[in-house]
């Protein structure tokens, strides 16, 4: 749509008062208003408040200039000096008392237009600041959908890892066991501390797996989009690092 078709559009719309919607006010909720909507909102409150301001003062207004009318029309045939004063009086009132009529009215006029263009000004900065916001979140969304990919990916190939080295650790047990017996080897476990040997969920105490609860099994991971060739090569190069520390040692 052309940028003329579309405001050609907008004219056509009616918007509802929108400072006074609850719904339009929680768009702002988390960001707060940025200070163009501010202005506008400050300016449409006060046009909607001097439109009530013209419409209690045109009542009274009228209310005075019914009562002068009346005070006029009962001293006209009045001869005395005070009467006469008073019908002066009376008079010049009711003048001044139209004018101040015909100018809040004159101004009452202007203000649904104002008013609407403000409201229309403020559905336009209302407009702009959303969809802002939608194409951040959007953006911000899709970066943190990647880095959750990327995340995934990194975990699944830790999984293997994790399993790589509990498994090399029943392996070398269970040589050192054939070769040294149980007696020597129990021996040597009270001299070199702690480690573990199995899988390293089954170490944990109950109140670690009820924290861990429904994370533990980490076994069950999918494994698509896992770079296995990487983790192959792990293996490969720690395998040929054994390999090598068993040839100098021979």
């Amino acid at each position: 749509m052309s940028d003329h078709d579309f405001q050609n559009a907008i004219a056509k719309i009616k918007v509802p008062m929108l400072i006074l919607d609850q719904k339009w006010h929680r768009l702002f909720a988390l960001g707060g208003k940025p200070d163009e909507v501010k202005e506008l909102e400050a300016k449409e409150s006060e046009l909607l408040k001097r439109d009530a301001e013209l419409k209690k003062e045109l009542k009274d207004l009228k209310k005075v200039k019914e009562n002068l009318m009346a005070s006029v029309m009962s001293n006209m045939e009045g001869t005395s000096d005070l009467v006469s004063k008073k019908l002066d009086d009376d008079k010049r009132l009711l003048e001044e008392c139209k004018e101040r009529i015909a100018a809040a009215e004159d101004e009452q006029k202007d203000l649904p237009r104002l008013t609407e263009e403000t409201n229309k000004a403020l559905m336009m900065a209302t407009m702009d600041y959303c969809y802002e916001k939608l194409r951040t979140n959007s953006t911000e969304a899709e970066e943190i959908t990647n880095w959750i990919k990327d995340v995934r990916i990194q975990l699944k190939k830790n999984v293997i890892r994790k399993h790589n080295r509990e498994i090399n650790n029943k392996e070398i047990y269970s040589y050192m066991h054939d070769v040294f017996g149980m007696e020597v080897l129990n021996l040597f476990d009270m001299q070199n501390g702690d480690f573990y040997i199995g899988i390293a969920d089954d170490k944990m105490d109950s109140s670690d797996k009820n924290d861990a609860s429904g994370t533990s099994d980490l076994s069950k991971v999918e494994l698509e989009n896992v770079d296995l060739e990487a983790v192959s090569k792990e293996n490969k190069e720690n395998n040929s690092d054994s390999d090598d520390s068993e040839n100098k040692e021979d």
